[in-house]
């Protein structure tokens, strides 16, 4: 079953924004184990047991992919077997845990457990969008505890780096090349970059390390003659738990202020770390599972309850050429899922 639904998630193209096709096809597959399926937009959900005294613990998964990238040497919508792989568009990112996670979901439902458990295949995960696992959580009501599979290899990410694009505008004065007046932006904005670079925040987080913040585009000038009167540039911030976004975005202001305009597209996506005593992570500590702290970004940083990444694959081949993922990986997942969850006490 793992393999023909994975197969059948790499044939249909499901770019962020346009999973329709594929949540029809998951929608009637979960149909046909007997589920009851709910669904709103492209997010889709199943439920163990309805909403009642018990504690919910959400298992997510996310169905969207990028596009695929100019060095696939196989077509990335034709699954293909070599050497114990499967090669295709989202098989490692993030199919190998969606078939995963709704195997162990049936395993465990199958049985009486502590919690309701409830499983989502979310939308729009890859551009976090708002019409992603968000357009669901009044649907699934509290929750007390959530996993999230992303491929990092079965280690279990206990914090999640938070992110926030800031656009930036250096506003110069034009002027003809030749002459000695005007104001170059692209100077003010080189003098802003470099003080972002040197900027400093003291608290490192043991699993994240620090605030790191990186310009990743720049656009000036009209022509080689002209002194450019506007320089703007992308600046990506990763933030370590230690701060929030608000006052990362507000220390940045300030040290650029009298240089160029800061405006932030968002600070909803925020960093995320669980308490070393949950009881998935002692359970996980006992088992052997490895803790780390994550520095890309996923459906964690859209929740407010406590909540662990954990799923198979590897982080380093996702958005890559020729993506993969080993089918043993999946095997091992499921048997790591349902020894993580079976019987765990969440309230």
């Amino acid at each position: 079953m793992q393999n023909t639904l994975l197969n059948s998630l790499i044939s249909i193209p499901s770019v962020s924004r346009e999973e329709t096709a594929a949540a029809d096809m998951l929608q009637r597959h979960l149909a046909s184990l007997g589920l009851e399926v709910h669904r709103t937009a492209d997010n889709l959900w199943v439920e163990s047991e309805p909403r009642g005294t018990k504690p919910t613990l959400l298992l997510d998964a996310h169905i969207d992919t990028v596009k695929p990238v100019s060095g696939w040497k196989r077509n990335p919508f034709i699954p293909s077997y070599e050497g114990g792989r499967l090669y295709g568009l989202g098989a490692n990112d993030d199919g190998g845990s969606v078939v995963a996670l709704l195997e162990v979901f049936c395993r465990l439902s199958a049985r009486e457990q502590p919690y309701r458990l409830v499983l989502s295949l979310s939308a729009e995960e890859e551009v976090s969008g708002k019409n992603g696992l968000e357009r669901v959580f009044s649907e699934i009501g509290p929750v007390s505890l959530a996993v999230v599979g992303e491929p990092t290899g079965m280690r279990m990410a206990v914090a999640e780096k938070g992110l926030m694009v800031l656009d930036c505008t250096a506003e110069g004065v034009s002027a003809h090349a030749a002459g000695s007046g005007g104001v170059n932006a692209i100077y003010k904005a080189v003098e802003a970059i470099e003080r972002l670079r040197r900027l400093c925040f003291e608290k490192e987080s043991e699993f994240l390390g620090p605030v790191k913040i990186t310009v990743a585009q720049i656009q000036a000038g009209s022509q080689h003659n002209v002194v450019p009167d506007l320089c703007s540039f992308v600046v990506d911030v990763r933030s370590n738990g230690l701060y929030s976004n608000e006052e990362i975005l507000s220390l940045i202001k300030e040290s650029v202020a009298d240089l160029c305009l800061v405006n932030e597209r968002s600070t909803r996506l925020q960093s995320s770390r669980a308490d070393m005593t949950l009881p998935i992570v002692v359970r996980g500590k006992s088992m052997g599972v490895q803790m780390y702290g994550s520095p890309t970004l996923s459906n964690q940083a859209l929740l407010s309850c406590p909540s662990v990444k954990i799923g198979p694959g590897d982080s380093a081949r996702s958005h890559t050429a020729d993506e993969y993922i080993e089918l043993k990986e999946i095997e091992n997942a499921v048997r790591i899922y349902f020894e993580l969850l079976d019987g765990l006490k969440i309230d």
